[in-house]
């Protein structure tokens, strides 16, 4: 298994929750026809991680965001550890793997997670879903400067810029950003941002590991779920009472945004690619900001939509490539 040659500064999901792999498909690994075609398949990933911002806020009105956390990688780890069973894959062997995954669990999945957790106790769930979006910005920002293979041009310069207008266009820059939680936005940002950093680590790392994608992931969520299991009960107390609907969301989250969504998203870009795989990201801000007024009625600025698409027109540019024009048709 071989890290996928995943375009310079691309993302192969939003980030946001079901960011867990750390390696792409290998080409030369059997490709069994899926029963859903790969279109139905990206409408549903787009479904699962737009609604999952919503299941974090259900989550947290009845636990703390630690216990929020624990639990989606709880369910999220046992619904690939099924599949790694079926499939009789082991766990990645050697200790210098582990401590890599360590790194990796900690950056894309421990702290993200926790982040998102805690910025929605004050901020809404829309916010959150649109700050994730940035993941993209922030990753061809860290990417020209870590990643040699990167070069600065035009398009990701503009592309950053217009993202960057973009996020302070959501957060009312011009008011001086009156009435916005900065402590719950900064904390979105900064989960958005531990995406990319985890992935440049990534790539860094664990390129050409020689373990399948299915195991490195289940391994590395396993490992998230060790770190909150300790840090948890460190800064939270056992609840008194449980809360059913806050659980079941907390149960959603993880078997169904976390661990089923990867593995979508795993067929995905075993099919299709990372480059059309990654598109996802686009789609996910907007069902969050849909699932967010509709079913928990949360109040929408029209700077919040018309920023969440600045920042979307940027993150495409950054993600775009010029047209080869080394083989223009003959003329006649």
């Amino acid at each position: 298994m071989r890290v996928t040659t995943t375009p310079p500064g691309s993302t192969i999901s939003p980030g946001s929750p079901a960011a867990t792999s750390p390696t792409a498909a290998d080409p030369a690994e059997p490709k069994p026809r899926p029963a859903l075609g790969w279109r139905l398949r990206f409408g549903i990933l787009s479904l699962i991680w737009g609604f999952s911002f919503l299941l974090i806020k259900v989550g947290t009105e009845g636990y703390a965001p630690f216990q929020v956390t624990l639990g989606r990688l709880l369910f999220g780890t046992a619904v690939v550890a099924a599949v790694l069973v079926t499939k009789r894959e082991r766990l990645p062997r050697g200790a210098r793997t582990w401590a890599h995954l360590t790194v990796s669990a900690l950056l894309l999945n421990a702290l993200p997670f926790s982040l998102f957790a805690y910025a929605e106790l004050t901020i809404p769930s829309t916010l959150a879903g649109i700050c994730n979006a940035t993941s993209p910005l922030w990753g061809m920002a860290l990417s020209m400067v870590a990643l040699s293979e990167d070069r600065p041009t035009r398009r990701r310069v503009a592309g950053l810029g217009i993202g960057f207008l973009g996020v302070l266009t959501v957060l009312g820059a011009w008011q001086g950003f009156s009435g916005l939680d900065l402590r719950g936005t900064s904390l979105a940002l900064l989960a958005s941002l531990s995406y990319p950093v985890g992935w440049i680590y990534v790539r860094r790392t664990l390129a050409g590991s020689s373990h399948s994608n299915l195991s490195l992931t289940g391994a590395q969520l396993l490992v998230a779920t060790a770190e909150l299991a300790v840090v948890t009960p460190l800064f939270t107390s056992l609840p008194t009472h449980f809360p059913v609907v806050p659980l079941l969301a907390i149960v959603a989250l993880g078997a169904v945004g976390t661990g089923l969504a990867f593995l979508i998203q795993y067929g995905l870009v075993a099919e299709v690619g990372p480059t059309t795989a990654q598109m996802v990201t686009y789609f996910v801000p907007v069902v969050a900001t849909a699932a967010g007024v509709a079913v928990l009625g949360e109040s929408l600025s029209w700077s919040t939509p018309v920023g969440a698409v600045i920042v979307l027109a940027g993150a495409a540019l950054t993600q775009s490539r010029p047209r080869d024009r080394s083989h223009k048709p003959a003329h006649s």
